[in-house]
């Protein structure tokens, strides 16, 4: 009789729904990883293009992938499933869209082992465009009181969720993610995980974090900002603090967006300030095209030929 196969360290997971488009880079990127003791959960969440026929390619190359395939049931409710069957020490979590680097594994998971008071570990993340192109870098606060202190103002972003290495005691002890938040699930997630351990974001950039105009936080802005502000209610409840006097969230930068007009927009500003010249070009003239007779378009071509 042979020996059962002891449990991976980690235990990937990755729900995918209509993610033909970037499917396949984000599932090459964890199969990449320097470190390779780990599961790979997929679940594809009732996708109606071609995602399932790419995942079903890998799956059959690699048995490190568990792949299920089933109707819609949405993502919170996905996101539990895998962490029902999750075997691993830690979690990893990934998106269908993003690219991880190839040490990412290895060093989050030498961070957490050197640090057992932290559960959760991100890191900083580049900002990629549709085409993979350059934005800008993001998630520079490193600390567990800066994140919190942003978490508890309502501020999300501060950990990428698809960046992301988290104790997987810790996830079942917090019950996961919570179906009522949706929408807000991985602020709502880092508050309550906050509660029993420290969140940092390692200073190294490991995640490509693909911005695109099917993303749900893009998609949903105003029911967003609502479920922002009642997780961050919740929270003071449990950490006995007063209601906030304004329980509404502050508008973001982004929450005039329409179209891919206004993502292009947006990405060749961060992209500008970033310096990085050629990729906001790009988009600023993507910009023009979609809307030429705006004088914001033409302000923002104008800005990016200049290269300030």
């Amino acid at each position: 009789m042979s020996e059962p196969k002891l449990a991976p360290t980690v235990s990937v997971v990755m729900p995918a729904y209509n993610a033909a488009r970037f499917v396949a880079e984000a599932v090459e990127s964890i199969l990449a990883q320097t470190f390779d003791d780990f599961e790979f959960l997929i679940v594809d969440d009732g996708s109606t293009d071609e995602t399932p026929e790419i995942l079903r390619s890998f799956a059959a190359r690699d048995p490190r992938i568990r792949l299920i395939i089933r109707p819609n049931i949405g993502l919170v409710r996905t996101l539990n499933e895998m962490l029902a069957s999750a075997r691993g020490e830690f979690v990893a979590r990934m998106d269908s869209d993003d690219v991880s680097l190839p040490d990412r594994f290895r060093r989050q998971l030498e961070f957490l082992r050197e640090h057992p008071k932290v559960v959760a570990a991100g890191s900083r993340v580049i900002l990629i465009d549709p085409e993979g192109d350059v934005l800008c870098e993001v998630c520079d606060k490193q600390s567990h009181e800066l994140i919190d202190k942003a978490h508890m103002a309502g501020i999300g972003g501060m950990i990428c969720h698809p960046a992301a290495m988290i104790r997987t005691k810790a996830l079942r002890l917090v019950d996961g993610y919570r179906t009522e938040f949706e929408l807000s699930e991985d602020l709502d997630l880092w508050l309550r995980l906050a509660e029993v351990g420290e969140l940092v974001n390692l200073s190294d950039v490991l995640v490509k974090y693909r911005q695109h105009a099917q993303s749900r936080g893009y998609t949903h802005q105003e029911r967003q900002h609502r479920f922002v502000a009642e997780a961050v209610q919740n929270a003071r409840v449990r950490r006995g603090l007063p209601a906030a006097e304004n329980g509404a969230v502050r508008p973001g930068e982004c929450d005039t967006i329409r179209d891919e007009a206004d993502h292009r927009y947006y990405w060749a500003w961060w992209a500008l300030r970033a310096g990085n010249i050629r990729s906001a070009r790009k988009n600023a003239l993507r910009r023009l095209r979609l809307r030429p007779l705006s004088l914001e378009s033409w302000r923002v071509a104008a800005c990016t030929v200049r290269g300030y």
